[in-house]
């Protein structure tokens, strides 16, 4: 069983940054590839990026490539989001989720994920 724990979430300008975190109970942390999704009201979840589960495999959503950066600390069982020149159109609930997989994947499809964590708001005023 993992347990993920989002926070950093917050009301920022456009043009901001903001650094989501990721902590992760239990030990096996280190054999799950990790992912962001986020939701805004009335769409569906949406892919924002994944690494694998060393860390030396990134990807990331063509709206998000250049302003964000995913990172993970296997010792502190935490995984980052970097979140730089915020967009109103960033405006979303953040989650983070991990699944079970090989090494090197990066896992892009949400019902391939096996935990969810609960969400942090990100809002981004114009």
């Amino acid at each position: 069983q993992v347990q993920l724990v989002e926070s950093g979430g917050g009301l920022v300008q456009a043009g901001d940054s903001l650094r989501l975190s990721c902590a992760a109970s239990g030990r096996t942390f280190s054999f799950s590839a990790m992912g962001w999704f986020r939701q805004a009201p009335g769409k569906e979840r949406e892919f924002v990026s994944g690494i694998s589960r060393s860390g030396g495999s990134t990807r990331y959503a063509d709206s998000v490539k250049g302003r964000f950066t995913v990172s993970r600390d296997n010792a502190k069982n935490t995984v980052y989001l970097q979140m730089n020149s915020l967009k109103p159109e960033d405006t979303a609930l953040y989650y983070c989720a991990a699944a079970y997989t090989r090494a090197g994947a990066i896992v892009v499809v949400p019902t391939l994920y096996d935990y969810w964590g609960q969400g942090t708001q990100v809002t981004v005023s114009s």
